[in-house]
């Protein structure tokens, strides 16, 4: 079911864990990415950079097979064309969460039930000023499809949402929640007694990165809350000291945690 639309009229979708069976660990981000595309006119000028023009195709995209959901996409040839953004601006976040997370803890996908605070794709300023400057004007023009994507939430859960997070995280059978950043601490763990951001947990090379218990609706967990991967793989707007810090855990202190998981 579709909760908007993008630029050029792709479904803004909600994006779920399809493998159901138990798992190790159950990862909470923030919100869904989108797929990003280099959006030219008729003569090849670049009118935007990235354009989110369709949801992940699951979630924690990597960035594999985008070349194929941008040519399912109609452009009248008088918008101009679409091609791949560059490769680092679709799927980071999928290969941050392998590379930065699930492998030094000696997991790999399928050991893992993803799952986001806001399970579909959310628009940020950059992007609403993208379609606002660029895309608004001509979908008028030629009769485009009106976008409808959703912008980013004052409030990334309600009661409902944490429920049904809960409800996953517990049919995931996974006996680690790893967090995010701090949004998924604030959104949601907070609903259960824990801290409301990573801070709290430990930011030095001696508390960060450890196990923490946590109850959820009477089944005992393990939270290992981290950083998101903006700081992680040094993303946008990234903090170095976080960056640093994750490097740190990384080498020194994952292969403990690892032996408790």
């Amino acid at each position: 079911m579709a909760v908007g639309r993008f630029p050029f009229g792709q479904p803004v979708r909600r994006v779920i864990q399809a493998d159901r069976t138990p798992k190790r660990v159950f990862v909470l981000g923030v919100y869904a990415s989108a797929v990003h595309a280099r959006w030219c006119d008729v003569r090849g000028r670049q009118l935007v950079k990235a354009l989110g023009v369709a949801s992940e195709p699951h979630l924690f995209w990597r960035g594999d097979g985008v070349k194929d959901i941008l040519a399912a996409i109609d452009v009248p040839h008088q918008a101009g064309f679409l091609e791949p953004a560059a490769p680092n601006l679709n799927g980071p976040s999928g290969r941050s969460v392998d590379e930065d997370y699930l492998e030094p803890l000696g997991l790999t996908r399928t050991d893992a039930w993803l799952c986001d605070l806001v399970p579909y794709s959310c628009m940020n300023r950059a992007q609403a000023s993208a379609v606002a400057g660029s895309y608004t004007p001509l979908a008028e023009q030629l009769g485009l499809p009106r976008e409808n994507w959703p912008g980013l939430p004052e409030e990334f859960t309600d009661a409902a949402r944490r429920e049904e997070i809960a409800a996953e995280l517990l049919e995931s059978a996974a006996e680690v929640l790893i967090t995010l950043g701090d949004q998924p601490l604030r959104w949601f763990a907070t609903a259960f007694g824990g801290h409301r951001t990573l801070r709290a947990y430990g930011h030095d090379e001696n508390t960060y990165g450890r196990l923490h218990e946590l109850e959820i609706h009477g089944r005992a967990l393990r939270l290992l809350p981290l950083v998101h991967p903006r700081q992680a793989a040094g993303l946008g707007m990234f903090s170095s000291s976080w960056k640093t810090l994750h490097a740190t855990w990384v080498r020194r202190i994952a292969p403990d945690v690892r032996a408790c998981i």
